[in-house]
Order: C-alpha cells, then structure tokens, then sequence
C-alpha cells in the first residue's frame, strides 16, 4: 500500500461527510480528521472571548492562543480546545450560527490548512471540510464532492439538533443551512466548490452504508498499487 494516502472529502453542510470520514478512516485504518470541528473549536473561542471580526489584531492574538488536538475514544474522534474537551460543545447552535463568518477570515484559514497540512505529511489520512481537495490537500489521491437535496440536509441536521435541543425548529434549521451555503460558495477565501478532479457522491437516497461501499469501490485502486 502507498504510504500517506490523504483522502479528501468536501461537501456542504449536513451532508454526511464526518459519518462517512469516520466510517471510512476506521475501515482503512486511517486517521480522521475533521477540519469542521477544528474550525468550529476556532468559532467557540472567538465567542467566548470576544473577538472582533473586524479586528485583525485580536484575530492574530486569539489564533496564537488556541491549540487544537485530536484523540479517539470509544472508536470516536474527540477534539480539545487548549486541552478543554469541546466536542459537544461545538455542535450548539451559537456556534453553527457564527462557524461560516469565522472561517471565511483569511488568517483563520491559513491558520488552519497549516495544522491540517501538518497532520497529512506523516500519516495516511481521511479529511472532511469544505476546500480540502482544493486548498489544503490539491494533490489528494482521492477526492470526493457530497451532496444532497436542501430539504433532506435540514431534516437530518434537525434530529441531531432535536435531542439536545427540543425548542428547536426545522425552519430555523433549514434557515440556518441556506445561510451558510451561501457564505460557503461566496467567501473570497477558499470558497466551497468541487474540484475538477472530484467524483461526486449525492447521498441523498443513500444509506450511510451504501455511500461507505461506495467510497470504499473508489479507494480500492489506491490500495493496490
């Protein structure tokens, strides 16, 4: 097998790329990294300390002070926020409001592809986002593009949502995906967009099983070389 295989995974929100990053990075024996939480752990610390959008300064000082690790337990990818377990944390709603807006600031970004860069030099690697085979990984073996329908996307975002928050709605969710879609596909840095070399995956009928075989069909060229 060919030593630091990266496979990228990119896609819009809510569409299944961290189900199928980490269902593919234990299957292969990879490691999973998953660049939204790095960047939501990023959003959660600009909240708690106040930091300005506007201000390029307090960005700077604030990336200087986070530091961000992976570890698994119980066959699950966690991450810390300066040593702080956050995986929970950064799924609420705060900060998926503010997650697109905070990750569109070019210093994060560079910031960010830096670790993530980092982590892909030494080891075989699953990585979900939303510029992985564009920016951080361009020369991936493997890139795939997810998708699915608006409406399909919100319902399942919505009963993840729904056990830890019951007051909310599926409109405010459904609201909440458009919104960042369109900062997605519009920022100036590293926007959303499939790369030429992409093989798309619309798993909007698809069983979290099927698009692992099918993930799984395209990486078997990889592996035997």
């Amino acid at each position: 097998m060919n030593k630091n295989i990266v496979i990228a995974i990119d896609g819009y929100s809510s569409c299944g790329k961290s189900t199928l990053a980490k269902a593919l990075a234990q299957k292969l024996h990879f490691i999973y990294v998953d660049s939204g939480a790095m960047y939501r752990a990023v959003t959660l610390y600009f909240l708690r300390h106040h930091v300005s959008l506007h201000n390029h300064e307090q960005i700077t000082e604030a990336l200087k002070n986070i530091h961000l690790n992976f570890h698994s337990r119980d066959y699950q990818t966690h991450i810390t926020l300066n040593d702080e377990e956050v995986s929970d944390e950064i799924r609420h709603m705060p900060v998926s409001d503010n997650v697109s807006a905070i990750a569109a600031l070019r210093e994060v970004r560079h910031e960010m592809v830096k670790q993530q860069q980092r982590m892909g030099r030494s080891k075989n690697i699953v990585m979900d986002g939303r510029d992985i085979g564009t920016t951080v990984f361009p020369d991936a073996q493997l890139k795939i593009f997810m998708t699915a329908d608006p409406n399909v996307r919100a319902e399942r975002r919505y009963k993840e949502l729904y056990a830890k928050d019951p007051d909310i709605t599926l409109e405010e969710v459904f609201e909440n995906l458009a919104h960042r879609d369109y900062l997605d596909t519009t920022r100036e840095e590293s926007p959303l967009v499939r790369a030429a070399d992409a093989i798309i995956l619309d798993n909007t009928n698809l069983t979290p099983d099927e698009q692992l075989q099918f993930a799984l069909d395209k990486v078997k060229p990889l592996l035997s070389v």
